[in-house]
């Protein structure tokens, strides 16, 4: 297991804990004994789904998990692979077998790992027009996807009560629903200070989940 996914990943989970007062030390032996499986992706996945099922109290961080599943394995797995593996009949069986999995955030796992290799800060400007390329005609999958987010670039600029009160408008079928105030919140504020991640959990509508998101992201760009 990448050394950084497993802090990451702790980070996530030690946050989650607090909220709702929970042991998350258990679990985190699990999950890496998971992500260190030598085994194929699918049976990795099954085993991710095994430990969450059996652990029903974590549960809404299943989905941010596999992203940092699919990450871990893109990072260590790939190593001891074919070359051209990710072109390979096996990987778009895996591809359209998991079509359905994750979350939007792998992409802004990927865009982080992006500026790390290019020296340069995040910026959801940046992030939305030249990462996932949203102004393009060939990518309007994604400009409807990110819509709301698109629409409210402005909020990294506002405070944390304007992003919630936002937050609430947004529609139950966006796909970034769940997902909105920790990314606008890690945008708005990469580095916070512990006063402000606790101005952060305490305009949150969804403290426990979006307070693991946004040390997920903390963690993964201060580590990647």
């Amino acid at each position: 297991m990448n050394a950084s996914i497993d802090q990451v990943m702790n980070a996530a989970l030690a946050q989650f804990a607090s909220v709702n007062k929970l042991d998350y030390k258990p679990l985190s032996k699990r999950l890496v004994a998971v992500f260190n499986l030598n085994e194929p992706f699918l049976e990795k996945v099954a085993a991710l789904d095994q430990v969450f099922d059996e652990n029903d109290t974590f549960g809404s961080l299943r989905e941010l998990f596999f992203d940092l599943l699919l990450i871990n394995f893109l990072n260590e797995d790939i190593k001891k692979l074919e070359q051209d593996y990710l072109d390979s009949p096996e990987w778009e069986k895996i591809e359209e077998s998991t079509i359905d999995r994750g979350t939007e955030l792998l992409n802004l796992l990927l865009y982080l790992q992006e500026c790390k290799d290019e020296s340069i800060e995040p910026d959801l400007g940046d992030f939305l027009r030249e990462f996932l390329l949203v102004d393009e005609d060939e990518f309007q999958d994604e400009h409807r996807i990110y819509e709301e987010v698109i629409a409210n670039q402005i909020l990294v600029e506002s405070d944390l009560k304007e992003v919630a009160r936002v937050t609430a408008t947004i529609p139950d079928s966006s796909e970034l629903k769940e997902l909105f105030y920790p990314i606008i919140g890690f945008f708005r504020d990469i580095d916070p200070t512990d006063e402000d991640f606790k101005d952060f959990k305490n305009q949150s509508a969804n403290p426990d989940f979006d307070s693991a998101v946004y040390s997920l992201l903390i963690s993964y760009n201060d580590k990647n």
